[in-house]
């Protein structure tokens, strides 16, 4: 089976499903799946994927698992005596084929006993698909492909750069991610102070390998707050500030992207620049919005190099360090790879990676949508919404906004 334990997904489903459990217990919510692979055949694997859920929902927590995550100075005593009770249920998932040859997943149900449906089951039909379209997959290639990414970050000048692992989701298989983050760990090192790996986003290979857990919050957080929180324009200033009331300084980094840069800035004030460590990037312009973050901080009295900047969209070795030579010495730097580092074993069409995500799209039976700096990024099942969400944050209207 693919997932033999419930620690192989992000550390933010967890840090989110505490916020969960002592704050929004009784929220209701929807995801939906979406490849944005035009035409991805996915149908014929259905059986396959539904089998290795029906294996996902029987997994429970192990004592192991669950010392691990008590020792992580965020995570709480009754959050651990909760998961240590915990099992995802299948009847909140269903996987269905397509006439068309695709395939549709919903996931519908209570958030706190939903939420930790995602990562693994894009890992699940990443792996699903590659074992049955390359029965021999092109390791030699993929390692090859390592060989040459390792080399560009230890060249002279980046010793300071660190990357970390963001890849559970797109993975070719869980046996090729945790190859390569046993090959980074030896050729990196994942030394805290020396080392260039600085961590990883899987809370189970942290564990085994001794790395770093890393993650704070995903889009879906700031999403559900827009049917939470007290009223719709505020519903950015509610999600921090309910994280900063859960968390009290832990795990203070800010997603910026749900409703674009400019709304961002506009709610992220003085009160959030110094509440909050910094800010993640994960749609739009890198470079613009480094620089935009560093002249809000600026705005606001405060030194950039007291704060960090963490790119994460989509990133590659090369322009990680472009990024890395832009901002370096004008702020802290984390960079999260993900897809290139762990599903990246060539270029011909059977070794292209599945862009797929799966997103909230209601939360207690209200729509809720991220409104992305990346066109064909947003999901929103309902147009009227979207368009009213857009109203409310001043966001133009787009050329083209692809929606689910």
């Amino acid at each position: 089976m693919i997932i033999t334990s419930l620690l192989d997904t992000d550390l933010y489903k967890f840090t989110m499903m505490q916020v969960v459990l002592h704050q929004f217990p009784g929220a209701q919510v929807e995801y939906r799946f979406k490849c944005r692979n035009r035409g991805m055949q996915l149908a014929p694997f259905v059986s396959e994927i539904r089998e290795e859920i029906r294996f996902l929902c029987q997994l429970r927590f192990q004592d192991a698992e669950l010392a691990y995550l008590n020792s992580l100075r965020f995570i709480k005593s009754d959050f651990v005596d909760f998961l240590g009770l915990f099992q995802l249920n299948e009847k909140y998932i269903t996987v269905t084929a397509l006439p068309n040859g695709e395939i549709d997943i919903t996931i519908k149900g209570p958030w706190l006993h939903t939420i930790l449906f995602e990562i693994p089951v894009l890992a699940i039909v990443n792996e699903v698909y590659f074992r049955n379209t390359q029965p021999v997959p092109a390791y030699p290639e993929g390692r090859k492909r390592l060989d040459g990414k390792i080399a560009l970050l230890q060249q002279s000048g980046l010793e300071t750069l660190k990357i970390a692992d963001y890849g559970t989701r797109r993975r070719f298989s869980k046996a090729w991610h945790e190859e390569v983050l046993r090959v980074l760990c030896a050729r990196l090192g994942a030394d805290r102070r020396r080392g260039q790996l600085a961590g990883t986003s899987n809370v189970l290979f942290a564990m085994k390998l001794g790395l770093v857990p890393l993650g704070t919050l995903a889009h879906e957080y700031l999403q559900a707050c827009q049917s939470l929180g007290p009223r719709l324009r505020d519903s950015q200033i509610f999600g921090f500030e309910t994280w900063a009331r859960e968390y009290r300084g832990d795990l203070g980094i800010a997603l910026s992207d749900v409703y674009g840069m400019t709304a961002f800035l506009r709610d992220f004030d003085l009160y959030f620049c110094k509440l909050f460590d910094g800010a993640r990037h994960d749609s739009g312009d890198p470079f613009d919005w480094g620089e935009r973050l560093i002249a809000h901080y600026k705005a606001n009295k405060i030194d950039p190099l007291s704060k960090v900047l963490i790119f994460s969209d989509g990133l590659t070795v090369p322009r990680t360090i472009e990024l890395f030579e832009r901002f370096n010495g004008r702020c802290k730097l984390a960079f999260g790879i993900g897809t290139n580092l762990t599903n990246d074993l060539g270029n011909a069409p059977e070794h292209v990676p599945l862009q797929i995500v799966i997103k909230m799209t209601r939360c207690n039976g209200q729509p809720v949508a991220k409104l992305s700096d990346t066109p064909g990024k947003s999901m929103c099942d309902d147009e009227r919404y979207l368009a009213y969400l857009r109203q409310v944050f001043s966001i133009p209207q787009p050329q083209t906004e692809p929606s689910v």
